[in-house]
């Protein structure tokens, strides 16, 4: 995607070889790129959302072990590097699969040659997800195409969070189809829901749609079902953080509820999948995914610009009053119109995705 006209990825590595990512906590009032040079760096990067979005989160991880593997490529080094990195975020699959891959084609080399290798994988492991998100985005192009057929005016999408372009390394995947009817000269208008308590969708796919040019509006996180309730959304598309076996969806708190009011209201609900995000080996997920709990301060404080231009946080609840901060819930696939994957529309079933993905499937079995 592009910033004031100069394409970005949101992790790369220069021309020097020091990786470099967009720094997300300073969006939408400051754009900061800052280099991550050891492993400590990447992990707190990941731990600490400078980076976010599951697909994000595992190209970093596994950047983080190529950088580490240039320092010392043992198989101590690859063993702590693999926990080190995996302890930062426990709900996101992307970072276990990203760490499982890179050991995957570490280990069996000896340890002279793994500093190369993993540099190479990690780059084809942004590569790919770049491929993923774009075929996302075609497959969902075909959903907004049928609707705005059915209808005048513009096709109007509601998203939940960011899983947008910074949510992964370049497209992002809630975002690939409206960015990819946009360019087909589709009419679309966002309703952006706010996202509490980091406010993904206010700093971050706000400031994505607004730099795209693409007609949106920010809402607050329950104003949803009242927009559906009155005909103002065709569709509601979703990123995941971990699919189920089955199709049950873990995604940023708030989602479900959106869910429930787009099933009251007979408007479709999709769920934007790259294959990396299917944990096969979970099948119930309010039961088998772990959620992640965040510091209550996400909660009682909020962060914005001042009128002098400051970035500053602020309390906004009483002394003393405590806070809860789950950042996900699970949606369970009876509420999925369908996966939109990089192989095309995928029923929320487990059949159904044992079909869309029966090499996957069969990798995890065996």
């Amino acid at each position: 995607m592009k910033i004031d006209g100069t394409p970005y990825r949101t992790i790369w590595q220069d021309a020097g070889g020091v990786v470099q990512v967009i720094d997300q906590r300073w969006l939408p009032h400051e754009f900061r790129v800052v280099p991550l040079r050891t492993r400590a760096e990447f992990a707190t990067a990941i731990r600490d959302m400078w980076v976010r979005g599951a697909p994000l989160i595992g190209a970093t991880a596994a950047w983080g072990v190529a950088v580490q593997m240039a320092v010392d490529a043992s198989d101590a080094s690859l063993a702590e590097t693999w926990e080190v990195l995996h302890d930062t975020r426990p709900t996101a699959i992307n970072l276990r699969w990203a760490l499982d891959e890179m050991r995957r084609v570490l280990s069996p080399l000896p340890p002279a040659m793994r500093a190369t290798a993993a540099a190479r994988r990690a780059a084809e492991i942004c590569d790919e997800d770049v491929e993923i998100n774009r075929q996302i985005g075609l497959h969902g192009l075909e959903i907004i195409k049928a609707i705005a057929a059915r209808k005048s005016g513009p096709v109007n999408i509601l998203t939940h969070c960011n899983a947008g372009w910074l949510a992964t390394v370049d497209w992002g995947t809630a975002t690939s189809p409206i960015y990819h009817a946009d360019a087909a000269g589709i009419p679309v208008h966002v309703f952006v829901d706010e996202t509490r308590p980091r406010n993904q969708g206010a700093q971050l796919t706000a400031w994505e749609l607004n730099s795209h040019g693409i007609s949106h509006d920010l809402i607050v996180d329950n104003a949803g079902g009242h927009l559906m309730q009155h005909g103002e959304v065709d569709m509601v598309i979703v990123g995941t953080d971990r699919t189920t076996a089955r199709g049950d969806v873990c995604n940023k708190i708030g989602t479900y509820l959106k869910a429930l009011a787009a099933r009251a209201n007979g408007v479709p609900f999709y769920v934007a999948l790259p294959s990396p995000t299917i944990d096969w080996r979970v099948h119930d997920g309010v039961r088998e995914i772990p959620i992640e709990e965040r510091n209550g301060a996400e909660v009682t404080l909020v962060q914005g610009r001042t009128k002098d231009g400051r970035i500053e946080s602020v309390q906004i609840s009483p002394d003393g009053t405590g806070a809860r901060n789950p950042a996900f819930d699970v949606t369970p696939a009876e509420l999925v119109t369908g996966l939109l994957t990089e192989r095309g529309l995928c029923p929320a079933t487990e059949a159904g995705m044992a079909a869309m993905f029966p090499d996957l499937k069969a990798a995890v079995a065996a």
